[in-house]
């Protein structure tokens, strides 16, 4: 009998060929997922599938660019044709976008913060909530961030798109109570990613948490027998909030 936790169950992680969603594809896959790991680039999902091979389990690659939304419904189909279930969604893809006071701020490049980070989840919801549902312990984990609470001057397309991010998953969260779909918001913090470096182009990395930290997290809530549900893991502070809390 396999000791690994996640035998036969199937995982989608989103922003998979770098950073946060990398390392936690690759945890999951450790612990006998397979992983369908969804990101643009394709050398970085190459890299992840041979590693994900070294461990002894399988992946799905999927070379795709969230903002085509009839691709992440085609994604649905192609999960309900071959499993005919989804156990764990991953929801790490995200951008920083423009920092930059909000009246100097492009329209378009507005849209393609609220397109990844809002839009791109709800259609990942829409397409893959059926198939977490025919699970016997479907999991999600999204990705936040403390910008929501903060809303620092410039950061406001990010700040926004968090926020309705964390409304998005807590809407989820109360329209699946009755069923075995357990959701769960992570907040990295700190942490050493592309998009961490853009952003505080000065600071010196190796003074951040590593991504492969928080893997970790991502699996234990990513397990059947995790509990936790509508609460929001602040990885900092190792602390669980409840959603309640996080307006106040």
């Amino acid at each position: 009998m396999s000791s690994k936790r996640l035998e036969g169950r199937v995982a989608v992680v989103t922003g998979a060929s770098r950073g946060i969603g990398y390392y936690a594809a690759k945890k999951l896959a450790e612990e006998g997922a397979h992983v369908i790991a969804i990101a643009r680039t394709v050398g970085g999902l190459e890299e992840l599938d041979d590693e994900i091979q070294k461990v002894g389990s399988s992946a799905t690659l999927v070379p795709l660019d969230l903002t085509d939304f009839d691709a992440i419904d085609r994604l649905g189909a192609a999960i309900f044709e071959r499993w005919k279930k989804l156990d764990i969604l991953v929801g790490n893809a995200g951008i920083l976008g423009p920092t930059s006071p909000l009246g100097h701020i492009d329209p378009k490049k507005f849209d393609d913060v609220m397109a990844v980070n809002v839009t791109a989840n709800w259609r990942l919801i829409r397409s893959l909530d059926p198939l977490l549902r025919q699970s016997d312990a479907g999991r999600t984990v999204f990705l936040t961030s403390s910008a929501p609470r903060k809303c620092r001057a410039y950061w406001g397309p990010y700040s926004i798109s968090k926020a309705a991010l964390e409304a998005l998953v807590r809407t989820y969260v109360h329209e699946t109570k009755k069923t075995n779909v357990k959701s769960m918001l992570i907040n990295p913090g700190p942490t050493r990613t592309g998009m961490r470096a853009k952003a505080m182009p000065g600071e010196d990395p190796m003074t951040l948490h590593h991504p492969s930290e928080l893997a970790e997290h991502i699996l234990q809530f990513s397990l059947p027998t995790n509990e936790e549900n509508g609460r929001l893991f602040d990885f900092p502070t190792q602390e669980l909030r409840d959603f309640e809390q996080l307006t106040s």
